[in-house]
């Protein structure tokens, strides 16, 4: 029988498939005892299966590289880092040794042991990474019975499950899975980041679908409107029928911008930059006609590693950077590292009551020296090859701009008396992702030559919000009046003092949002260069004078419904 439920698109696209429902848990494990002489077999059973999954996880970061936008490489690497956790490895040979548990069992105690232990916390971005440890966990226990993961699809189903780990979600493709249907996360997720990366339409939160879809039932998943409909009646599959040609003749005609310029209808430039971290995120940038690349992750040269990354090294990836863009400026953020992140070089404070608030991006940079100036001479001898700009992550005060930019001016002098070949000036900027820094802006703005507004912090920050969480679903989101009103203000303020301004972050990488961005003024993008030409479709369809005339009517609005509702509403107005 037809039965349509909604749910909140995550990513969009629409499928037509089998259902295949997938109801993971915690583990439920009866409790097993063994022998003292099997110990042996069952330690060296939890070693295979560990280092099992540390090669799914590599093999994994590998192969997709391309696709994985760096936040969800980050969590995968998080992952990963879980998998040496000492504390974790040593409670389950514990388990196992001392306790005489089968390694089945000892996986569920130490998951279980684990789980008290953050429920305890009274930091709820601290108790949402107790998800991260059950995905590490079930991988773990399928590796010691060498089956599938229960995530596993066959061609023509679309997944229905409470929640998919993006390390799964980014095998589906492969396996022929059209679509998903999750209840947990949101558009802010990093499963609904790597599905739109992936083009794999996904809808979430809608628990009562997961209630009643049964394994073979047939599902139109909407990933547009949040549709899923059950059972299709031939009129159903008409429409999809007709969506799907439709999406098709749109795929093709997204491919024919590669050569077009990003200029509204009325004849104002825009520029889209773009987020890497690799030659081959690069690459794919300079072939999509992206502006520069407006935020280069120098993570990735730190992360997964035991030793910390020297000079050369550093120079030679940044100038690879830039020899790849051809003329076109290469922002590169300086190391962003916190608690939070795969760190094994000792870089990041251990044990941080809370990492998103802690010793991380330049708070962390300016406490170690010797690491800065390295990377700093770093930037600097890679402008040589082309134009440079150098960007301040986390920034919150003027005293952190004053000292950043009193070093870069010692580094480049001392680089000078050496006769190192470097550009006579390289931009300084800094990330506003801070309240304080989006507040202050006009007291520190001057010692800057451009501004970048990184929205995924910038938003959890001001609504108190950790988009990793799902229970907080309903409050994360940038069309807060509040978010709006700051971020026309930080645009105005910036263009008032002759500075660029760019926005990077999920904001600016959804095409449904840059009208709105426009209204705000907006007119530098930064984002993963699989949005690129979706959002250059999005901006030639916009006016950008007549998007500006509407801001006051923009900024009056008093919550997200009534800003969705404009945006709707004023999309045939441009």
């Amino acid at each position: 029988m037809r039965r349509v439920y909604q749910g909140q698109p995550a990513a969009r696209g629409s499928a037509l498939g089998r259902a295949r429902v997938v109801h993971t848990h915690p583990l439920q494990i009866r409790e097993e005892h063994i022998p003292q002489a099997d110990v042996p077999d069952e330690l060296a059973r939890l070693r295979s299966a560990i280092g099992v999954v540390r090669g799914e996880m590599a093999a994994l970061r590998e192969k997709l590289q391309d696709s994985l936008t760096p936040e969800v490489r980050d969590l995968i690497d998080v992952h990963t880092l879980v998998l040496d956790d000492l504390e974790l490895l040593r409670g389950l040979k514990s388990l196992v040794q001392d306790e005489l548990c089968s390694a089945d069992y000892a996986l569920r105690l130490q998951r279980d042991r684990v789980a008290a232990a953050f429920a305890a916390m009274d930091d709820a971005y601290l108790r949402g990474r107790m998800e991260d440890i059950d995905q590490v966990i079930l991988r773990i226990h399928t590796a010691l019975h060498q089956r599938d993961a229960e995530t596993a699809g066959a061609a023509g189903d679309i997944l229905v499950s409470p929640s998919v780990a993006p390390a799964d979600l980014a095998k589906l493709p492969s396996q022929g899975v059209l679509g998903i249907v999750s209840v947990s996360g949101s558009a802010y997720s990093h499963s609904a980041i790597l599905a739109r990366s992936l083009h794999l339409p996904m809808v979430s939160g809608s628990a009562e679908a997961l209630a009643d879809i049964n394994d073979g039932d047939v599902l139109i998943v909407d990933g547009d409107s949040g549709a899923i409909i059950v059972e299709p009646s031939a009129s159903d599959l008409r429409q999809h029928r007709t969506k799907a040609r439709e999406e098709q003749r749109e795929r093709k005609a997204l491919q024919k911008l590669r050569r077009e310029r990003t200029r509204t209808r009325d004849d104002h430039d825009i520029e889209l930059w773009i987020n890497a971290e690799t030659r081959e995120d690069i690459a794919t940038g300079h072939m999509l006609g992206a502006n520069g690349v407006g935020l280069y992750r120098t993570e990735f040269l730190f992360l997964q590693r035991d030793e910390v990354p020297d000079e050369e090294e550093q120079f030679l990836a940044y100038r690879d950077a830039v020899l790849g863009m051809a003329g076109r400026p290469v922002t590169i953020r300086t190391l962003d590292i916190g608690a939070d992140k795969a760190d094994r070089t000792g870089l990041a404070l251990p044990d941080e009551p809370n990492p998103a608030l802690g010793v991380r991006g330049i708070r962390l940079s300016l406490r170690r020296p010797d690491l800065f100036d390295d990377q700093l001479r770093a930037i600097l001898r890679a402008s040589a090859y082309g134009p440079v700009r150098i960007l301040l992550p986390m920034v919150s005060s003027r005293e952190e701009i004053k000292a950043v930019r009193l070093r870069v001016k010692r580094l480049h002098g001392e680089l000078s008396k050496t006769h190192t070949a470097i550009r006579e000036e390289v931009p300084l900027g800094a990330m506003i992702e801070v309240p304080s820094a989006a507040l202050s802006m006009s007291r520190w703005i001057g010692l800057v030559d451009f501004v970048s507004i990184g929205t995924n912090d910038l938003v959890q920050y001001l609504l108190a919000a950790d988009r990793g969480n799902d229970a907080l679903d309903d409050l994360y989101t940038p069309l807060h009046p509040a978010v709006l009103r700051v971020l026309a203000d930080i645009i105005r303020t910036a263009r008032l003092r002759g500075r660029p301004v760019a926005m990077c972050g999920e904001f600016a990488a959804d095409p449904m949002f840059a009208p709105l961005l426009l209204t705000l003024g907006l007119e530098q993008f930064s984002m993963h260069s699989s949005s690129l030409l979706e959002v250059r479709k999005a901006i030639r369809a916009c006016s950008f004078e007549a998007r500006r005339a509407m801001l006051p009517q923009l900024l009056r609005l008093q919550d997200r419904a009534a800003i969705l509702d404009w945006l709707h509403a004023t999309a045939a107005m441009d």
